[in-house]
């Protein structure tokens, strides 16, 4: 039978796909550009007709069944990095967070839970009769191996408006178990004016870049910010856990060219993408955009081999020891660890590499990000040991190599004048200084 054939025979509605689904089921979805909305959406369908099945989502695409208080023993949302609905279903018990870098997210699901069912958005069926899965590499091409080789059932939304990317993950019409037709558009994500404080860390992280670097940028007005200071550098590399519309501009401008990268010469490395249509054009048109799997492209063994790796992220708080917490306000979960600390030690041992948390230096609440101690509970993101500049509007705190009286000097320093007594105070009575 020939591809077209079978891939009509496979078409299903929704609602035929969620004959699939039963109790005490491992679900895995792909995340974020290959969520697959229709499926996700359906799911609330089977909540009171099971019981004990565990779904393994993305943060990004917010679901009924996350945060819906029937699905407390029956659908159990599990997340490695917390968005909207899983902080507000933490209140009903319908959800619980994995904690584990992001190069581990394939391998322990699949050590620890083993998969039942595997549903993720792809490409339109090409003349060979594949689907591709083109923009979320997170777990998803090491679920689809395991799927693929154990005979466990996938579930494929397929989708014209998603590009075809180099090195993007693929499964044959004949080991799909149903095809549901979808017509969305993968979700963007729009930019932010960043505040004239994001503007002057943005302009003080640009005075540790160079030309040649190869660079990991995060996602939002002060990642944003960044790049846009950057626009005068010359032959960039990108080796980054999240491609984004400001990386994306940068390769259109040829600022970002990978000339100078000792590995992956020539080209741009991401795991998965979050952006603007033009950013979605850039990665379906040019063959150097090439999407990895998390555990080799967000693996700190893979980072470190960059040549003059530099890696910013940000932060929720940090103690004056260098202690970084991104991932929780005290004990309440409020996103993950993801690929912080995979990227501030890879970049911390590269040749050449720098690793910076770049924040201002202030909450909107006007709180201090830099703090005697962490919150009673804050997860511990980053250890102080692998931490190597800080960077807030007020200046750049070098930690690399240095004690904890030069840290907590530095730090003061870089913290918003309205607290730097306050820090001076407790940092002497903890004989830090």
């Amino acid at each position: 039978m020939g591809y077209s054939e079978l891939h009509s025979q496979k078409i299903a509605r929704p609602e035929e796909a969620l004959n699939l689904v039963h109790s005490g089921m491992n679900i895995i979805l792909a995340g974020d550009g290959n969520c697959p909305h229709i499926f996700a959406k359906s799911l609330s369908a089977v909540t009171e007709r099971v019981i004990g099945v565990k779904v393994f989502k993305d943060h990004t695409n917010a679901m009924d069944f996350v945060n819906d208080p029937r699905s407390a023993g029956h659908i159990e949302s599990i997340g490695f990095f917390y968005g909207k609905d899983f902080i507000e279903g933490m209140n009903y018990g319908t959800c619980s967070y994995f904690p584990t870098d992001l190069c581990n997210y394939a391998s322990f699901i699949i050590h620890h839970y083993k998969p039942d069912l595997f549903v993720t958005a792809a490409t339109q069926m090409d003349d060979e009769g594949n689907f591709h899965i083109s923009l979320c590499d997170m777990w998803e091409g090491e679920i689809l191996e395991f799927c693929i080789e154990n005979g466990v059932p996938v579930i494929v939304e397929e989708n014209a408006n998603l590009p075809y990317v180099t090195g993007a993950p693929k499964i044959n019409i004949e080991k799909v178990a149903a095809v549901i037709e979808a017509g969305y558009k993968p979700g963007e994500i729009k930019g932010v004016v960043p505040s004239e404080d994001e503007i002057k860390v943005a302009q003080n992280v640009r005075s540790l870049l160079r030309d040649g670097d190869c660079v990991q940028f995060g996602i939002g007005s002060l990642p944003d910010a960044i790049a846009a200071q950057c626009m005068d550098l010359r032959d960039l590399g990108l080796h980054t856990e999240m491609i984004t519309t400001a990386l994306g501009k940068m390769i259109r401008e040829g600022v970002i060219t990978g000339e100078r990268k000792n590995l992956h010469k020539g080209e741009h490395i991401f795991t998965f993408a979050g952006g603007d249509e033009a950013l979605y054009r850039t990665l379906g048109e040019n063959p150097r955009c090439r999407i990895v799997p998390g555990s080799y492209g967000v693996n700190p063994r893979i980072i470190m081999q960059n040549d003059n790796m530099v890696s910013v992220n940000t932060l929720i708080e940090m103690d004056m020891t260098g202690q970084v917490c991104s991932e929780s306000i005290g004990p309440k979960q409020y996103s993950g660890s993801g690929g912080g600390m995979d990227y501030a030690y890879g970049a911390l041992m590269s040749r050449g590499g720098r690793g910076i948390m770049a924040f201002t230096s202030v909450t909107k609440k006007g709180y201090s990000k830099i703090k005697p101690m962490l919150t009673p509970g804050a997860a511990v993101t980053v250890p102080r040991n692998y931490v190597d500049y800080i960077v807030t509007e007020y200046g750049i705190a070098p930690m690399r190599g240095r004690t904890v009286k030069e840290r907590v000097n530095n730090l003061i320093a870089a913290a918003h004048p309205d607290f730097r007594e306050e820090l001076r105070f407790a940092a002497k009575k903890h004989l830090y200084i």
